[in-house]
């Protein structure tokens, strides 16, 4: 039996001049998804962005103090667009704070990413802050698309978490 799967609602928030705030339910447990979010296999399977992109790097080295390396791919033209950061807090499977900064759009500085996996009644609710070092900055993340691309990863998200 094939079951139809509804997109969950994503949830985007301003709440200061650098930060952005997105909140996505998943109908999986935070051990789960928390897993989906650091495992490499796992990864590969869902944040991909728009259809037609891949992600032929993702390198992790889970631990404070760790980097980690993603390098996507525009399939059709084989344009890349890269991300690096350095993992400050890692509090299995509830709480996840890093650095990024992409190899041509972060002129100004590393963004601070703060994940929360918490859970209530089997379903996890992910809210992801990230803290730009300008508004400038957030407000480009914004204008490339950052938060629409998220959306369309996380719904692929609910197909794997449905698979594992």
């Amino acid at each position: 039996m094939t079951m139809m799967k509804a997109k969950a609602p994503v949830e985007v928030t301003t709440p200061s001049d650098r930060e952005v705030v997105v909140v996505r339910k998943f109908n999986a447990p935070k051990a789960l998804v928390f897993d989906a979010f650091v495992k490499p296999e796992l990864i590969k399977r869902w944040l991909l962005g728009p259809d037609g992109w891949s992600l032929p790097v993702c390198t992790i080295d889970l631990r404070v103090g760790g980097k980690f390396r993603y390098v996507w791919r525009e399939d059709a033209t084989g344009t890349e667009m890269g991300l690096s950061g350095e993992y400050r807090a890692i509090e299995p499977p509830d709480r996840i704070v890093h650095t990024e900064t992409f190899d041509d759009y972060s002129p100004e500085g590393e963004a601070v990413i703060t994940t929360l996996f918490r859970e209530k009644d089997g379903k996890t609710v992910v809210e992801m802050s990230m803290l730009f070092p300008s508004k400038t900055a957030r407000d480009g993340g914004i204008a490339n698309g950052m938060t629409d691309g998220m959306a369309i990863s996380y719904d692929r998200l609910d197909e794997v978490l449905l698979a594992i």
